[in-house]
């Protein structure tokens, strides 16, 4: 059997009252373009009825499959096994709590495969979110990436995105990684990414996973992956760099107060002992921390040239 057009990749917790409304939108309308696909379910540890609902999608018809963990390990732990997993040509990503609209697939699939777009990023201009609890800090956290990334997208936090499968299969997330994909890729060499302007759809069951805490983390895990990304490879570049100027700093500062000492007995006027000078602590202090930064960056090359265990995740049951 060959492998379907789209795989359409949805991680969920606690949605047990959408998914059925959710996968039957999805079926009538790539059914209705005549495209072939799958539909990947990952339940990250729902405590509802949720795998149980997957289930009896997948009595119904033999497109669905379902992965379970043992428990919640996060949205980007959910998306990362997905993409190791699914077959389709096109992936599409989408939430499943029926705010993001499945009849937005067929054109993220064109701009895929007729464009020659890497990834194709929704951008949810119209949203159906509390202003200053959501929307506003929304708009704080995505204009932070574009001038952080580089990468020019409206909506990082959108789930609805479509990937060229060569882009999944190449590229691993950890963490809360998820919303920065299209930042990995484009670090990755996939640099062709587009957008494009989608329908945000009203909750209709359930509430938010989400609080305001995210939009934090979300700023320092992109710190944190604009770090890795210029000196995962190379520690040795940022602390022994540091390490070495705070060392020559502090060798600096420690001649300069020697020779002012030999300068004062030279010229038979009054002088104190370096070690008196509180500068000489402060100059002390400058080559240790160096001397730290230097080891730091050296363990950090060390590192690097292991190989590290892949990132796993507990499955319980697939289907």
């Amino acid at each position: 059997m060959s492998d379907p057009q789209i795989s359409v990749l949805i991680p969920l917790l606690n949605e047990d009252e959408s998914l059925p409304e959710l996968y039957q939108w999805i079926q009538q309308t790539l059914d209705k373009a005549k495209l072939s696909f799958e539909v990947l379910f990952v339940d990250d540890g729902s405590k509802d009825d949720s795998w149980k609902v997957i289930q009896e999608l997948k009595q119904k018809d033999e497109r669905v499959r379902g992965i379970k963990f043992t428990r919640n390990y996060g949205k980007t732990a959910a998306l990362d096994t997905g993409f190791q997993v699914v077959k389709g040509d096109v992936i599409i990503t989408m939430d499943a709590d029926l705010q993001d609209n499945p009849e937005e697939i067929p054109e993220l699939y064109k701009k895929i495969t007729e464009d020659g777009f890497d990834l194709v990023s929704g951008w949810k201009k119209k949203r159906h979110d509390p202003v200053l609890s959501k929307n506003l800090p929304s708009k704080i956290f995505n204009w932070a990436a574009r001038k952080i990334s580089g990468v020019k997208l409206h909506d990082f936090n959108c789930g609805l995105k479509a990937y060229d499968k060569k882009v999944v299969k190449n590229i691993r997330i950890y963490g809360e990684m998820h919303r920065y994909i299209p930042v990995i890729a484009k670090w990755n060499g996939f640099s062709n990414i587009g957008e494009q302007v989608v329908k945000h759809q009203a909750r209709k069951y359930g509430h938010t996973k989400f609080g305001i805490d995210r939009f934090i983390n979300g700023f320092l895990d992109l710190l944190s992956i604009t770090f890795v990304n210029k000196f995962g490879r190379r520690p040795m570049h940022f602390f022994g760099a540091f390490g070495v100027i705070s060392f020559l700093l502090g060798t600096a500062i420690t001649v300069f107060l020697l020779g002012q000492k030999l300068y004062n007995i030279w010229k038979h006027l009054p002088f104190r002992n370096v070690t008196d000078n509180p500068l000489f602590f402060l100059a002390l202090l400058a080559a240790m921390v160096g001397i730290q930064l230097f080891l730091a960056g050296f363990l950090g090359e060390l590192f690097v040239k292991q190989n590290a265990s892949d990132i796993s995740y507990v499955i319980e049951e697939e289907i």
